[in-house]
């Protein structure tokens, strides 16, 4: 017996039907989604976003809260550049401090990522060693330093005692950035746990297969583990000179407490780094000049996230060179 054949508009309807649920259903799912991130996304808007874009109406305008915006164009980035040396001075104490620190910093990182993944009694205890100051309170570190770093602190009287005589660090103009790349030692850890959790995926067949092609300690490093690493090394040479050009706490306790006027950096304005005169203009004073100056801390603002932006930028362009991925692509 033949069975009856099902009318062709029948079947075009039936998949009509359920397409149309099958898109309600895309539907339901997306506006679910939106829903759930909703909170999120308006935070995002409201927090973010919203004082972002008032930072750069702001920065057109002469402000100070007490009164309404006055728009004044592009005067205050003149003055910035063309009037306020206070702003390079700043910018080259940051400058400073980030061609010297990020190098150190991550040389440094690597050496004892390098120790600690060889297999060597209590390496666990030296793993928690090294990451357990980066739980201590920032600020108790910074006063630590400061004792440390007294010209009759402890590091000196250290070096006296081998018959070097040490520098004055915080109280010396000369001295006062290498005391901070010294006391950014202290929070290395960090760096270093990450650096040994991209070396500890590095596969060990790949060092076996070296040492039966007879290659050397050194010749391992260079052709296996500073490639494999390299995705690593990029992370961390942008998110530290990120860190380091947003130095802040540090150098405003350190100012305070040299006795200084701290709007211009301690002394000699060795402490003058770029976002402590960014608030200074914001919230304080830079010797006779008043705060308050919300549209030229603004500007300010904005030129160091174009200053960043430029320079992470360029990093990603100079990454194609050197960093290799697993993929095979550099």
């Amino acid at each position: 017996m033949e069975g009856t054949a099902q009318p062709k508009s029948a079947v075009g309807l039936g998949r009509a039907q359920r397409g149309k649920g099958g898109v309600q259903l895309k539907n339901r799912e997306a506006i679910t989604g939106w829903l759930f991130a909703s909170p999120w996304v308006i935070g995002f808007l409201l927090f973010t976003v919203g004082p972002m874009l008032f930072s750069l109406y702001v920065s057109f305008t002469e402000y100070n809260i007490i009164r309404t915006p006055e728009w004044i164009g592009l005067r205050n980035y003149e003055n910035i550049f063309f009037r306020d040396r206070f702003f390079w001075k700043s910018l080259e104490n940051t400058f400073w401090l980030v061609g010297v620190k990020v190098p150190i910093v991550m040389v440094v990182a690597i050496s004892i990522a390098l120790l600690l993944n060889t297999k060597i009694p209590g390496e666990r205890a030296f793993r928690t060693i090294i990451y357990l100051p980066n739980v201590l309170s920032g600020v108790a570190a910074i006063f630590l330093w400061q004792w440390i770093l007294a010209p009759d602190g402890l590091l000196n009287n250290a070096l006296r005692s081998v018959g070097i005589r040490g520098p004055a660090w915080f109280a010396d103009p000369n001295w006062t950035k290498p005391g901070l790349v010294v006391m950014g030692m202290w929070w290395i850890g960090g760096n270093v746990l990450i650096y040994l959790a991209s070396l500890k995926g590095i596969p060990a067949s790949l060092y076996e297969a070296a040492e039966i092609d007879g290659a050397s300690a050194w010749a391992k490093v260079r052709y296996i583990t500073l490639p494999l690493l390299s995705p690593t090394i990029f992370f961390e040479i942008v998110t530290t000179i990120i860190g380091t050009f947003q130095i802040f706490t540090t150098v405003y306790i350190i100012a305070s407490s040299r006795g200084a006027d701290v709007g211009l950096g301690g002394p000699g304005q060795s402490l003058l780094f770029y976002v402590l005169y960014l608030y200074n203009r914001a919230f304080g004073k830079v010797g006779e000049a008043r705060g308050l100056q919300m549209g030229y801390a603004s500007a300010l603002a904005w030129i160091l996230f174009i200053v960043i932006l430029a320079i992470t930028l360029l990093q990603l362009w100079l990454s194609k060179r050197w960093v290799y991925y697993e993929t095979g692509d550099e």
